[in-house]
């Protein structure tokens, strides 16, 4: 029957239900999104899976089995967010922005956010907390030295259950398309009027004209929208009216008018907290940084995510904590919903004095699944393996290198990689940039050493070149213990400053690196250049035989680049040991051949070279051509960031253009869709023909950072989009989840529409 008193209970089976929705980083309430725009597939390729990198994931809560506070039983992580699920109360961890892949490589400071502390008023403090619905995706951590405090297999979960939390009254949490909902499900002849909860951490509650519930904390807001109270009778959603009830200062309840008693009752109010995260250029707490695939096609994504410490007051521990950890999940793009999770893993230290942020910026795969990670770190207490080369922290940061097994459950080689004296410049910090793994599963890394004391080892040069800082390019054996797992290590560099951005190894394990350098006397050697440019820094290529010593070790090295600002940004290498370079130029007279460009388009341009190191001078360079366009409403540059390589020979960019007329071939966008996109792009062989070439992007700003290309030629790239119609398919999340997130997409395209590849 129908209650006839307003706000009366009766003896029903009633559920209150509230979706914390858009807890990755919304800059808008959902409602404001507007809908992905369509995407045109064709015959001759298809958009097979385009998703968030950091709303991919299925929203899970993960078992507490010691990797966090033991009053924790079930905890769970989304973009921007933690949440702590204890018997007596649930804790947010609300993170602001942080910035752009380009602004994260240059500043790794941790961010203070603010908690949030719900707990039940009168509850019964010896309530049950159950998993249910147990998930494939595992998770394992790896933080700190101590062995016995890392977790690995830890299941997760898409439900946990708080039983009898009042008399009759349980209380369930589980997500939905990423949205974090938890639900008051009232049992017959209990009453809904003991649920009080009370809210900390916030400055003051209030309930505003439209009936929201607004959480006012020290950087904006928290707003819960008006529950949206319905039942399903007969099929169908009837509305019911109610409203949140202040019960205090930090209190509140809820009000329902009449319903049917013999049916359930759901309040669904939705949680934003866009003042809060929004106005910072970024990705915020969680970016992905490199891509990697496998031969079964799945991906593997490494970056920086927030902090996995429970809090144990009401404020952040700023003095040493570590509040960003290194990540790396494995996806399955052919699976959707949960079973897209394979795994995730988390490695970090947490003794940090200067509270600065473990990130990894490169990821590789060898043929078993091992996976293995390049990075940076500050923590004195990084997980290392008992072979490592260092367990030590040497100077202010050491890059980091990392194998871990297929499962991702369990560290086969961990090392420090660092020195620790510092140069003239007056540091002592080394970053990993780039890795690549070779066929017998040794390890090759580059990035930037300042120490003067890096590890070397049959090195071209064994110090300090004079500059700020040099390349580094070493290789590893992690089967190998302490030093002896050092099988090669050398400075690359001259009098100024040199960075090394990107590796590829060959089949015989001779070791190709790219970057910038602004030295005016960078190490050449059959050089297509032996002359750096007038003005700013130029592009390298260089090919390290480590299985050499000294001099002996540098078979080729070159400038690349004209008489303006060059930049490489990504290298990779066919199976004739052909380099392929991209990057970035603003030179009119950057040097081309066989080129499908040979002009300068805009400021800048993308640029696409290959190289054969083993002929010498202009004979080396096998093409070279500018990519961009001419025309722009922004900017009118265009930058390759990364590049693959198929068994055909065939160059496979991506980078981002905020050109009207770049390049387009067989797209499946032809058209830019804002300020800036995204672009893929695939050259022949011969780099004088456009197999493919599409923009990839929305209405705002879209960035294509990494690229790999599997057996079968299917594309897989990553970047970042703030676009709310950054197009998507098959996605788990089909909406942008703050101001910028990054994003995965895989396209198929199997048969060329053009009808035919060029071979060498």
């Amino acid at each position: 029957m129908k209650l006839k008193t307003p706000f009366q209970y009766g003896s029903c089976a009633l559920i209150f239900s509230l979706s914390l929705m858009g807890l990755s980083k919304l800059v808008a309430p959902l409602s404001s999104v507007a809908a992905p725009k369509p995407v045109a597939v064709t015959d001759a390729m298809k958009l097979a899976h385009v998703s968030k990198i950091n709303n991919l994931l299925p929203l899970n809560f993960e078992a507490n089995q010691g990797q966090t506070d033991k009053q924790v039983k079930f905890l769970s992580r989304g973009n921007g967010y933690s949440m702590f699920l204890t018997p007596k109360q649930v804790v947010l961890t609300l993170m602001p922005t942080k910035t752009t892949k380009q602004q994260a490589v240059k500043s790794h400071k941790q961010v203070d956010g603010t908690i949030l502390q719900m707990e039940w008023v009168g509850a019964n403090q010896t309530s049950q907390v159950l998993g249910l619905n147990t998930l494939s995706g595992k998770s394992n951590y790896f933080i700190g030295k101590n062995p016995k405090n890392w977790h690995t297999n830890i299941p997760t979960y898409a439900k946990v259950q708080y039983r009898s939390v009042y008399p009759g009254i349980d209380l369930v949490f589980y997500g939905n398309q990423r949205q974090l909902e938890y639900d008051w499900v009232v049992a017959a002849g209990a009453d809904p009027r003991l649920i009080r909860l009370k809210i900390t951490g916030a400055d003051r509650l209030s309930v505003d004209k439209r009936g929201d519930l607004v959480l006012h904390i020290k950087s904006g807001e928290v707003r819960q929208h008006r529950p949206r109270i319905y039942q399903q009778i007969n099929g169908q959603q009837k509305a019911v009216a109610g409203k949140y009830v202040l019960l205090g200062k930090q209190e509140v309840g809820f009000a329902v008018a009449n319903y049917d008693q013999s049916k359930a009752l759901v309040i669904d109010p939705v949680l934003s907290y866009s003042t809060y995260l929004g106005g910072s250029s970024g990705n915020g707490n969680d970016a992905g940084f490199d891509i990697a695939v496998d031969l079964q096609g799945n991906a593997y994504v490494t970056g920086q995510t927030g902090s996995l410490d429970f809090p144990t007051k009401n404020a952040f521990d700023s003095s040493g904590k570590n509040n960003f950890v290194t990540f790396v999940t494995k996806i399955n793009p052919a699976a959707s919903g949960d079973a897209s999770l394979v795994y995730s893993t988390y490695l970090g230290g947490n003794n940090n004095p200067q509270g600065n942020a473990e990130v990894g910026y490169g990821i590789a795969v060898d043929f078993q699944g091992n996976v293995y990670v390049t990075g940076i770190s500050y923590s004195s207490d990084f997980p290392t393996t008992e072979n490592a080369l260092s367990r030590t922290l040497g100077g202010l940061s050491d890059a980091f290198v990392t194998k871990l097994n297929a499962s991702g459950s369990r560290l086969l080689y961990s090392t420090y990689l660092g020195g620790s004296t510092a140069s003239s410049s007056g540091s002592s910090a080394d970053f990993g940039r780039g890795i690549a793994v070779d066929l017998r599963g040794n390890i090759y890394v580059t990035g930037e050493a300042y120490s003067s004391d890096f590890p070397t080892k049959n090195a071209f040069t064994s110090e300090l070149n004079g500059g700020i800082n040099d390349i580094f390019v070493t290789k590893l054996n992690p089967n190998a213990s302490g030093e002896a797992s050092l099988l090669y290590s050398s400075y690359l560099g001259g009098n100024g400053f040199d960075t090394g951005f990107g590796i590829a190894v060959d089949l015989q394990g001779n070791a190709y690196v790219t970057g910038l350098t602004n030295s005016t006397n960078f190490p050449t050697k059959n050089a297509l250049d032996t002359y750096i440019g007038v003005n700013d820094s130029e592009a390298f290529v260089t090919k390290v035989n480590p299985n050499a010593s000294g001099e002996a070790s540098l078979l080729y090295s070159t400038y690349l680049g004209g008489s303006s600002e060059e930049f490489g940004r990504d290298i990779a290498v066919d199976l004739r040991g052909n380099a392929y370079v991209t990057g970035r130029t603003q030179s009119t007279d950057f040097p081309t051949k066989n080129a499908f460009d040979s002009t300068l388009g805009g400021s800048q341009d993308a640029f696409v070279t290959k190289v054969n190191p083993s002929l010498s001078g202009s004979n080396s360079l096998v093409y070279s051509t500018y990519l961009g366009g001419s025309v722009s409403n922004y900017t009118n540059t265009d930058e390759g960031s990364g590049i693959a390589v198929d068994l055909l020979g065939n160059a496979y960019i991506t980078g981002s253009t905020s050109s009207t007329d770049f390049p387009i071939q067989n797209a499946f966008n032809s058209t830019i869709s804002g300020l800036n996109d995204a672009f893929v792009t695939t050259l022949n062989a011969r780099g004088s023909r456009l197999l493919f070439s599409s923009y990839l992007g929305g209405s705002n700003f879209d960035n294509g950072y990494g690229i790999a290309v599997d057996f079968f030629r299917n594309i897989y790239v990553t970047g970042n989009t703030t676009s709310t119609d950054f197009p998507t398919n098959n996605a788990f999340d089909n909406t942008l989840g703050g101001f910028s997130d990054a994003f995965v997409t895989k396209i198929n395209w199997r048969d060329y529409a053009s009808g035919q590849e060029d071979e060498e």
